[in-house]
């Protein structure tokens, strides 16, 4: 692909791989000419569960964008997924003799100084942001470059992939034939994608739902102050609709879309689906409703273990942002989700005229990223 107007990126989920080529349309928009979308494996525990199949998802996944596009792929942006990363965030301070324009060796100074994980056995550096500078420790700002100073102290942030996921795709690419241009945090992208400069300035708590694995972060500014991963997500409700009730999972995962959580169901109410054999399927909404419920309690615990987790103030006012496929179509997933948090919940997705969902959220995020490929791009990569 050839066309500097276009990029690729994969986005690398839980359940399925997603290869996208596109380019900026009018008014911000984006104008997708190919979409790969292979369901597969998935991980667990930051570990792919079927690695040797793995190749040939990707493989997959990038064919089916080209056919569609009618263009070769020849080089991409890989989406990290949460729990292959990690986020540490620093203040880094320079003083200088006296006051004088700040410089880009000067920023660049600052996120170098910090950059102390060469090290590292596990992770690598994969991006780097900024939540805000100050400038003689009064004036914040996020571009301080041509202001004057004596000082300048960052407050950075750094997020790191695991080696093992960076090795496996570089492996895997230069088998297809394709460069890497650069690994761009999933979680990060969104929350640069979803949220605009304001809402960031002041905190943007975002809780991505996959199907087997689900990430809370907390933004700012430009980067991320905190990031924690857990495996579970809106598949475990399937699978536990298919166990509780002896059906098969395909038909759970039907049932599950049935959903109505605040529905106060009567002994005699039933959901209905079309079994495997074409023929009608009732299940007591009750049951249903009561299985899935527990399940999406135990979520709401392990969210609540991250939010605990996070050493900066979260105050009571600050909403959770859900996004994410594993609690898509689900109805009264909102009013469960605030009672159980004990937050205002907001229901967060890319709202363009082609793309709307919350499980586009991470795609259209890497997409949108990737297609502002200027200085601030540039900058975010760690090479």
């Amino acid at each position: 692909m050839k066309d500097k107007s276009s990029v690729a990126i994969i986005d690398v989920g839980s359940s399925t791989l997603v290869t996208l080529i596109g380019e900026r349309g009018v008014n911000n928009s984006f104008k997708v000419s190919g979409r790969g979308d292979i369901y597969y494996a998935g991980f667990h525990n930051a570990e792919f569960l079927e690695p040797d199949h793995l190749k040939y998802a990707v493989a997959s996944s990038l064919s089916n964008a080209e056919m569609l596009s009618d263009k070769k792929i020849y080089e991409i942006y890989v989406g990290v997924p949460g729990e292959f990363c990690s986020c540490v965030t620093k203040s880094i301070n320079l003083s200088f003799p006296k006051s004088k324009k700040i410089t880009p060796y000067d920023v660049q100074s600052i996120f170098d100084t910090g950059n102390d994980f060469g090290d590292d056995p596990m992770y690598k550096v994969i991006n780097k942001s900024v939540i805000y500078y100050e400038l003689d420790g009064v004036k914040r700002v996020i571009d301080p470059i041509g202001l004057k100073a004596k000082s300048i102290t960052g407050h950075v942030s750094y997020i790191l992939a695991r080696k093992s996921f960076l090795t496996m795709f570089q492996t895997i690419f230069a088998e297809l034939k394709v460069m890497v241009k650069g690994f761009i945090s999933a979680n990060l992208a969104e929350s640069l994608y979803l949220f605009d400069n304001r809402t960031r300035d002041k905190y943007a708590l975002l809780v991505d739902v996959g199907y087997i694995t689900t990430n809370v972060c907390l933004a700012r500014g430009n980067g991320l102050l905190f990031l924690n991963s857990f495996s579970m997500g809106g598949g475990y409700i399937t699978s536990d609709l298919a166990e509780c009730l002896k059906t098969s999972f395909s038909e759970a995962e039907r049932l599950k879309h049935k959903l109505v959580l605040g529905w106060k169901a009567e002994p005699r109410d039933c959901y209905e689906i079309e079994g495997a054999d074409g023929q009608k399927k009732t299940f007591s909404a009750r049951a249903t409703n009561e299985i899935s419920i527990e399940r999406i309690k135990m979520i709401c615990e392990y969210i609540q273990k991250c939010l605990d987790n996070c050493i900066y103030d979260l105050p009571e006012f600050l909403p959770i942002n859900v996004t994410g496929g594993g609690f898509n179509f689900i109805r009264g997933i909102k009013s469960l989700l605030s009672t159980q948090l004990k937050r205002k919940v907001n229901m967060v997705s890319p709202s363009l005229p082609s793309v709307q969902g919350p499980d586009y959220s991470s795609e259209i995020g890497l997409l949108d990223l990737t297609l502002n490929y200027d200085d601030s791009l540039e900058a975010l990569l760690e090479k």
